[in-house]
């Protein structure tokens, strides 16, 4: 894990001996927005219009800010339309990289090794961190946004026109309730896991694990009584908290000490977690071989070893209950069509059970 100052590149951990022992995450730098015309969005410059094959997605499959962005790609049959690299699991002293691994995809835009020569064919005095999604204009040649919350809604809305799949997951009539949702679900639970994590004073730490699972509580109730986090209709909302969701037990539970409770102890929302992996197109972008070993085997601060657990044993697969709280005439379909460049859910079976290890003789599931 480093950064880039001034162009270059630096290997240097968190700064929380300035903060009391807190995880401070800094905001995304690259801020246009892709748009159907190419006029500005809420932030940055406009000249970034919406056309096919003119735009290209840097991800991590390990990453849940990434998984955002490749859910909603996915969802809306953007597949075709906006090209993907994926960078390897392992994070150490160069930040992400393009080696070569199973499941990863090369840079075919900009030729990059390392994902901050990305960054620095933008701006060569780029200055912060090298982080995913980053979504990259082949035709300017730039990075229009590295920022997940507001990739997910361009790609909601700005290839409509295009030919996309049909689709809103940020309706205007639900937006207030969305944004609400979002904020409470960022701070304590998509940042909240990190918070914990990172975090390198006691107080520190529960400062941030208490809120967390107040808001899982919290979240278990609100999914006592509807299917999703709005209601019947599918958002965003519910596409941001399911990809933490899908990594808690494997990931965040043991290595970022979050273990009050597991996701598996939540009837609702281990339920309502297997409801979304089972939507089309949605298992397909889950991949717990590089999940674990990206965690496990990157933060050396926190697991020295490297050593991968083999477990837990998780199967998103089996039945949920959640249809019963949708009328049939409002039944949720959500249809795409996967990308063929992208792997399947990884694990190894046991008893035909997903077990969900890193690469450690894994098949695909």
């Amino acid at each position: 894990m480093g950064l880039l100052v001034n162009g270059e590149w630096q290997d240097r951990w968190y700064d929380t001996a300035s903060t009391g022992g807190r995880f401070v995450r800094k905001d995304a730098a690259f801020r246009n927005w892709v748009s159907a015309d190419g006029s500005p969005g809420p932030s940055g410059r406009g000249g970034f219009r919406a056309d096919a094959d003119r735009y290209h997605l840097y991800v991590s499959l390990a990453c849940p800010w990434a998984h955002r962005a490749l859910i909603v790609r996915a969802l809306k049959g953007l597949n075709e339309m906006v090209s993907v690299s994926v960078v390897h699991w392992l994070m150490l002293e160069h930040g992400w990289t393009f080696a070569e691994g199973p499941g990863t995809v090369p840079d075919t835009v900009n030729g990059a090794s390392l994902l901050h020569q990305v960054y620095t064919a933008a701006d060569p005095h780029y200055t912060g961190r090298v982080t995913v999604p980053v979504l990259w204009d082949k035709q300017q040649k730039t990075i229009v946004n590295n920022e997940s919350s507001e990739i997910i809604r361009m790609l909601n809305s700005a290839f409509d026109g295009l030919g996309a799949t049909p689709g809103d997951y940020y309706p205007a009539p639900l937006r207030r309730e969305i944004d609400e949702i979002n904020s409470r679900v960022y701070d304590t639970l998509n940042n909240g896991v990190y918070k914990s994590g990172f975090a390198t004073t006691q107080s520190a730490y529960e400062e941030a694990v208490k809120p967390l699972f107040e808001t899982l509580a919290w979240l278990e109730e609100r999914l006592s009584t509807q299917r999703f986090l709005t209601g019947h209709t599918f958002t965003e909302a519910d596409i941001r908290l399911f990809t933490t969701l899908i990594r808690f037990d494997a990931v965040y539970v043991g290595h970022f000490k979050c273990n009050l409770q597991r996701i598996a102890d939540y009837p609702n929302l281990s339920a309502y977690t297997r409801d979304i992996y089972q939507m089309p197109g949605v298992a397909q972008t889950v991949n717990f071989d590089h999940i674990k070993r990206h965690y496990y085997e990157s933060h050396r601060g926190i697991n020295p070893t490297g050593i991968v657990p083999l477990g837990p044993v998780l199967d998103f697969s089996t039945p949920h209950d959640r249809a019963r709280f949708t009328p049939a005439r409002e039944e949720t379909s959500v249809m795409c069509k996967a990308h063929p460049m992208l792997p399947p859910v990884r694990g190894l079976r046991l008893n035909n059970v997903a077990l969900a290890v890193g690469n450690l003789g894994s098949v695909s599931s």
